[in-house]
């Protein structure tokens, strides 16, 4: 599981940053790759990747201001042209429907694949969005100038381990029936014994936990979407002193963003959607002030990768 961010700028595009775009790698999990948010050039940055438009999923849209979705209809266009013929489902505010199908109806841009699309409904604070047999997705509604959500990824829990050691020292050779014993099942081996596999498998391993906040002011709801969260990804437009201004444009400092951090329990942050006023030291100085609160913090950069561990 791995994060690669593909935009890490508020607002415009400016020279070391582009708009957001964030891809949540889940190759190993479930071969697929989930975005969030889709602002413009976001496929241009793919082409630096080993990211498959083909591969991607799903894609979340926290909201609607250009900055997170004007990369979107060239995207869902190319993938048709890059081999894309699986299902691919956008989630996001109302409004993410008409803005997709009326760009693509006005260019004539058909796909070659399915697409679904999901809006929440304006009156939902929280709830889930998704949900399989391997994640859960949850939304919740942050605090911005437009409808504007948080949404946090759920791994389910994982069988524990096989203690294949212990099954070698019984005399029981590796072979198919090991796959079979790692699901608690029972198998009847070639000389007759019955071996049950709920002794020979571990704890489950807790599953993952990865919190992407879209724009928003510190709110008490960032702090429940990122409750315990392996990795909290949350915007930090502005540094450290500007808390009024953040407060008045619907952003939020990097310390603001920490003391969530540190709220939720979270075991690490990742500090996203920087404005382009902060460059250099500035960058630093806004990462080192956050640090001071929650030192388990990270600056995101564009094609930055993450891996959680």
């Amino acid at each position: 599981m791995e994060l690669l961010f593909l935009g890490t700028g508020a607002g415009v595009p400016a020279k070391q940053r582009n708009v957001s775009s964030l891809a949540l790698k889940l190759l190993q999990e479930r071969g697929a790759v989930w975005l969030f948010d889709c602002g413009e050039a976001t496929q241009h940055q793919i082409l630096h990747t080993t990211v498959k438009p083909r591969r991607i999923e799903k894609i979340f849209i926290t909201h609607l201001h250009g900055d997170h979705i004007y990369g979107l209809p060239g995207l869902l266009g190319s993938r048709s042209f890059q081999g894309g013929e699986s299902l691919l489902t956008v989630y996001g505010p109302k409004g993410i429907k008409e803005f997709i199908e009326v760009t693509l109806a006005v260019s004539q841009t058909h796909l070659q694949y399915p697409l679904e699309i999901v809006e929440i409904e304006e009156e939902s604070e929280s709830g889930t969005i998704f949900e399989d047999e391997t994640f859960s997705v949850e939304f919740g509604k942050l605090e911005h100038g437009i409808l504007s959500y948080g949404y946090r990824v759920v791994e389910k829990d994982l069988p524990g381990s096989l203690d294949v050691q212990r099954l070698k020292e019984m005399n029981i050779p590796p072979g198919p029936h090991y796959q079979q014993l790692k699901e608690g099942k029972e198998v009847v081996l070639k000389d007759g014994r019955i071996i049950n596999g709920q002794e020979f498998v571990g704890e489950p391993k807790k599953g993952k936990v990865i919190t992407v906040l879209g724009d928003t002011r510190k709110c008490m709801q960032s702090v429940q979407l990122a409750m315990h969260a392996s990795v909290l990804v949350h915007e930090a437009t502005f540094s450290a002193g500007d808390e009024e201004l953040a407060y008045n444009y619907f952003h939020s400092t990097a310390k603001e963003a920490a003391e969530i951090a540190k709220t939720a329990s979270a075991e690490r942050l990742i500090l996203s959607h920087i404005s382009s006023r902060y460059q250099g030291d500035a960058v630093s100085r806004l990462a080192e002030g956050a640090k001071e609160i929650f030192p388990n913090t990270d600056i995101a950069e564009d094609l930055k990768r993450f891996t959680i561990s």
